[in-house]
């Protein structure tokens, strides 16, 4: 297989490049009193070592269809996992599969059925991965602000209740304009594409050797499709926060 001329490759210098970049996120965390610097250290070799692996599966997974849906399921598994416990804990986290998957999963059909992204596993993982890391992040965001603004503001929603709301009415009031945040980084991203960034998916086919053109029409389609995906979580995480699923515990009445 050829690499592109304009590609990055393992190499001393790459590795050492990486290795330096993750020693200076530990020392910027912990010299500046963020409290992170052992997680950045973690969490660069995580990623070093799950990609090294990951790597290895896709290779043999793109060829074999079962494989690679096997592949997208563990991929949803671990981000609604993720996305539950950035949230709650207990059985309630198990809730947030429910916006990770209603969010990935339209949009990943909508596009494989149409053809707009090909129907093979080489194209299918990396859309996949994207719209279910979206949704994994909007839920978090979403359900963590939810939680906390239901909690903080538990007075309010016992207020409206008193007003004659019903309980998920009552929630939503307080919850709701608090947790839409969480879409403001997708609306940012899609909003200054080509200005102020130039997204992953772009830069990728470009050090792949595609043309401009190609790299900024599959750009478009990701930020779309991943915009359309995250609103969805969102809502459906607001939705299971004002009822009380997120949270463990029930609304007052």
């Amino acid at each position: 297989m050829l690499v592109p001329v304009s590609a990055i490759v393992p190499s001393p210098v790459t590795a050492a490049v990486v290795t330096l970049l993750a020693l200076t996120g530990a020392a910027v965390a912990l010299l500046g009193g963020l409290g992170h610097g052992r997680a950045v250290l973690t969490a660069c070799l995580r990623a070093a070592v799950q990609l090294g692996a990951v790597s290895l599966v896709i290779l043999w997974a793109v060829e074999r269809p079962l494989a690679a849906g096997a592949f997208i399921l563990v991929m949803y598994g671990v981000a609604s996992v993720t996305a539950g416990r950035r949230i709650t804990g207990g059985a309630a986290a198990w809730w947030a599969a429910v916006p990770v998957g209603a969010g990935s999963l339209p949009v990943f059909l909508l596009l494989a059925g149409t053809g707009t992204v090909p129907r093979t596993g080489i194209a299918l993982i990396p859309v996949a991965g994207i719209l279910l890391g979206g949704c994994l992040t909007a839920t978090a965001l979403a359900g963590r602000r939810a939680v906390d603004e239901l909690a903080q503001r538990r007075g309010e929603v016992e207020a409206a209740l008193a007003l004659g709301l019903a309980p998920r009415d009552a929630a939503l009031e307080i919850c709701r304009p608090a947790a839409a945040q969480a879409l403001v980084p997708a609306l940012d991203q899609t909003r200054t594409a080509g200005l102020v960034t130039l997204p992953g998916a772009f830069v990728g086919m470009l050090l792949g050797g595609a043309d401009p053109l190609h790299a900024g029409v599959v750009q478009l389609v990701v930020l779309v499709a991943l915009l359309a995906a995250e609103a969805v979580a969102v809502l459906i995480t607001v939705e299971l926060a004002a009822r009380g699923r997120l949270s463990g515990a029930g609304l007052p009445s």
